[in-house]
């Protein structure tokens, strides 16, 4: 008699094949065919020479030997960043795995966490540091806004926290927000400054030692056109004072820089200790990524950018579509914020471009929900091509969806 009591799902018999779509949304982006090749390549151990001594040199994407996985990945971070921190990882998880390492390094139960909140990810980042017993205070401002460095000023000075943390394209507005000056100003209050860059980094310039930022974090699937699935982090010597001299270890193991830091070889070891298993083909496709942000060149990919986003603004704007952040110079140039259209339904719109263009764009989150139609156009995505592309699925969706007479 059979042991078997739950029988092979009859659904796992059958060949998934994933569709072929235009990602226009928040992210992920499309994956361009050079990255995907990348990621299909051989799968090798988390510790073997290639990943931590040389390259390997069947790789797509190795032309070059004697180099490390993990040390180009650190190299093109570095360049992304605009840093030459040390301490400059990729974390296996998203960016919000990034944010957790951030905040669980960085706090100690009981210190002062101060969250810049214009839009979720200030929300998220507060949410986090209240779970492991920090105590958290929180800026707001209205979605679509940003924070003047006077506020913030008065703000550090009366919270004092250990770290403030801000984000730098807060992707659920289509907020860029400004970042020079403020890391003096944190340290002029014994602070960190923590800032995420998910969705601005590579689109967007930032400088990270010149800005005095002392953590920075991003994600792989937004203008790096990775898979979705590693998360650059950096740490300047200023965040590794207070990382490496906690009184208490971090609440997660898996995200302990302490072992983090060896695992990377960023502590000055001679020996890696086996912490978690990392995600082999997923640091393929992250070099990759970052292989062809070098080869593009990071001015020419913010420059890129913005013509590519303004181009798409001033085609929103010809159709009579309104834009949600009315300071031009604090749009995000890789996620757009349309002020949803009035007497539409935003879900029928989304709807009606996924089924008829295969595009996909998305509504609001967080506190822009039911007010904005958010499209991303980034890295490989960000095209006038892709914008056009955007544009006329807009007017049909137009055409087409129900308006309300109210």
């Amino acid at each position: 008699m059979s042991s078997i009591t739950v029988p092979p799902p009859k659904c796992l018999q059958k060949t998934f094949v994933a569709p072929r779509r235009h990602m226009f949304g928040p992210g992920p982006s499309n994956v361009p065919p050079r990255i995907l090749a990348a990621g299909a390549e051989p799968i090798i151990g988390h510790m073997h020479p290639e990943m931590l001594e040389v390259c390997l040199q069947s790789l797509v994407m190795s032309n070059q030997s004697q180099r490390k996985i993990m040390s180009d990945i650190k190299s093109g971070i570095q360049y992304a960043f605009q840093t030459q921190n040390n301490m400059t990882i990729a974390v296996s998880g998203t960016g919000h795995t990034a944010m957790e390492c951030a905040i669980f390094n960085a706090v100690e139960p009981g210190e002062g966490v101060l969250t810049a909140v214009n839009g979720i990810w200030g929300e998220r980042a507060a949410e986090m540091a209240e779970r492991i017993g920090a105590r958290v205070n929180s800026i707001v401002t209205t979605a679509g806004g940003y924070f003047t460095s006077e506020e913030i000023d008065r703000a550090l000075a009366k919270h004092k926290p250990v770290l403030f943390f801000l984000t730098h394209g807060e992707s659920s507005t289509g907020v860029v927000h400004p970042l020079d000056g403020i890391g003096d100003i944190c340290h002029k209050h014994n602070c960190l400054f923590l800032v995420d860059c998910v969705a601005s980094m590579g689109g967007a310039p930032l400088h990270m030692d010149k800005q005095g930022i002392d953590i920075l974090y991003s994600g792989s699937q937004k203008v790096l056109n990775a898979p979705p699935g590693t998360a650059p982090i950096s740490f300047s010597e200023r965040a590794c004072q207070k990382v490496f001299n906690r009184k208490t270890k971090p609440v997660s193991f898996f995200l302990d820089m302490t072992w983090l830091a060896n695992y990377w070889g960023c502590d000055g070891k001679p020996a890696r200790i086996y912490h978690h298993t990392a995600p082999v083909s997923a640091f393929y496709s992250l070099r990759e990524s970052l292989a062809i942000l070098a080869e593009q060149g990071l001015e020419n990919s913010w420059q890129r950018h913005k013509e590519v986003a303004e181009y798409f603004h001033e085609g929103l704007e010809n159709m009579g579509l309104k834009l949600f952040v009315k300071d031009k110079n604090a749009r995000l140039p890789t996620v757009t914020t349309i002020v949803a259209p009035p007497g539409y339904d935003w879900k029928e719109i989304t709807s009606y471009i996924m089924k008829n263009h295969n595009l996909e764009i998305s509504g609001g989150l967080g506190p822009s929900v039911g007010q904005v139609l958010r499209v991303g156009l980034m890295g490989g995505n960000s095209s006038k091509a892709s914008v056009d592309m955007v544009l006329e699925a807009l007017r049909d969706a137009l055409r087409y969806c129900h308006k309300s007479k109210v």
